[in-house]
């Protein structure tokens, strides 16, 4: 399964003995003392207000407002007055994803690769994940090399994968260099060249492909 793959990914850009940020802000939070707590409350106050404000305008809409509500609802927001609700997530990144919102269409790929909200489902994940990549998402156009090189939601395909990698690493993505050098490995010059070929067809089709999207952290 491709959350194996991901692990692989994540030991290889791991760094080795140092902090961590949750150790760094655990460490602030055990000296803040009383002024800790009082930045936590208006932190509280200010992420109510800005509920508010998106669940107004995502009602309306707005597809900016729909994605962030969907992430309000799919993370750990508990202590801030949101309990975590894959259902309520899905929901929310559907009505952005429907109007053409990336990093949402991204999102809801992940809650039916996942089962997260939504029953799961490889085909509407990859579906999901493609209209994201289309648009020049990273994350997106290297998990959907992650499921041609696994067989999910459509046939292996080995070139296909490669293909999708190289345009994610084109657009920045953090570990799609390293997973293309480690398919290389397993393929033939002849099988990388028509690789390489497919890439190319590939943004000739659809220079959006490489539309300089913001590369961001997979899930």
């Amino acid at each position: 399964m491709k959350r194996l793959v991901l692990l692989f990914a994540a030991i290889l850009v791991a760094g080795c003995g140092e902090k961590s940020s949750s150790e760094d802000s655990e460490s602030a939070g055990e000296s803040a003392g009383p002024s800790g707590d009082m930045e936590v409350s208006k932190e509280v106050s200010e992420f109510a207000d800005q509920l508010s404000d998106f669940r107004t305008k995502a009602e309306q809409g707005d597809a900016e407002a729909q994605y962030n509500l969907g992430r309000a609802y799919d993370s750990e927001s508990i202590d801030r007055g949101v309990p975590k609700n894959k259902w309520e997530a899905a929901k929310w990144y559907r009505k952005a994803a429907e109007q053409g919102h990336a990093a949402a269409q991204n999102n809801l790929g992940f809650m039916y690769d996942n089962g997260k909200g939504v029953p799961e489902n490889d085909k509407e994940a990859l579906k999901w994940y493609r209209k994201a990549a289309e648009q020049g998402d990273a994350p997106a156009q290297f998990t959907i090399g992650l499921m041609y090189y696994n067989g999910e939601g459509d046939p292996r395909d080995i070139a296909t994968a490669y293909a999708w990698y190289n345009i994610a690493a084109a657009n920045g993505h953090w570990s799609a260099k390293d997973f293309k050098s480690f398919l290389a490995k397993k393929m033939t010059p002849e099988q990388i060249a028509k690789a390489q070929e497919l890439s190319g067809e590939m943004v000739k089709n659809n220079p959006k492909l490489l539309a300089g999207v913001t590369p961001r952290h997979p899930r």
